[in-house]
């Protein structure tokens, strides 16, 4: 059941994501032109056009992103005892790092550099590195292989560290690392995720019985500019894009039940 879920979030999103539907509708246009249905493509290109000039000008996407952002306030300290620091995967650029044989991060690394940070400052817990790959066609490319990589090269020892490599998305991250970590009921854990993802990750790890610390990092809205004229129609895509992928993760993942509820929050 959960490799079907897989797939089918994964074909879902390959058509139904913000891009892909702006290029369903300019194809769709090109074609009532072809048919000779003109009075339909102006009115679809009419459309396009005003929707196109909304994204560029208006930062729609932070709109939708910051609700997401700011569920969880920023973590300024942790007090002991702290038992054991998840990092979920996701801040490797797996493609990438494998083409090059060296360690690649993309727009996600702040939560490498956040796992790194609580290890030092809490030596003695147990760290949890929760990544393998969410790419159904590439699943022999491991996010986990990224991360020994580069915490080697850090200088850490990385046989003190519990890598879980089998996840595919973040219920399995959850789920995996539970049955990896078997936490006691009177532990403390803290999850890293990124801030747009806590509110879906949080659900999850409730959902199955593990209680954890939220530490957001990564964010990618400024509370201070949400009202603003832009001219940027590539960044504000990608933005909306990201948003609409966390918001249809929270409902698709409360509707088969893997979260606690639609929305967590703070508890």
């Amino acid at each position: 059941m959960n490799t079907l879920f897989f797939l089918l979030s994964k074909l879902f999103w390959l058509v139904c994501s913000p891009e892909s539907l702006l290029v369903i509708l300019i194809f769709s246009c090109f074609f009532l032109m072809f048919i000779k249905a003109h009075q339909k493509a102006r009115w679809l290109g009419i459309f396009l056009s005003v929707l196109i000039f909304m994204i560029t000008v208006f930062p729609v996407g932070d709109w939708i992103l910051y609700p997401l952002e700011s569920r969880f306030p920023p973590v300024s300290g942790l007090s002991s005892p702290i038992d054991g620091i998840i990092v979920l995967g996701g801040s490797e650029d797996i493609a990438g790092s494998f083409a090059w044989g060296q360690a690649e991060l993309n727009q996600h690394s702040e939560r490498f550099f956040a796992f790194i940070k609580l290890m030092k400052a809490f030596p003695r817990a147990r760290h949890v590195y929760s990544g393998g790959t969410g790419d159904p066609l590439r699943q022999e490319y491991k996010g986990s292989e990224v991360a020994k990589k580069l915490l080697r090269e850090q200088g850490f020892d990385i046989s003190t560290i519990l890598f879980e490599s089998e996840s595919r998305n973040t219920y399995e991250n959850a789920v995996f690392t539970k049955e990896k970590v078997r936490p006691g009921p009177d532990e403390h854990w803290v999850l890293i995720t990124s801030a747009s993802h806590m509110p879906r990750a949080l659900g999850i790890f409730h959902k199955i019985g593990w209680k954890v610390i939220p530490f957001p990092v990564n964010h990618d809205t400024n509370p201070g500019s949400l009202f603003r004229l832009t001219w940027n129609f590539s960044g504000n895509l990608k933005k909306l894009d990201g948003a609409a992928y966390e918001w249809v993760g929270l409902l698709a993942y409360y509707l088969t039940g893997k979260t606690s509820e639609f929305f967590p929050g703070p508890s």
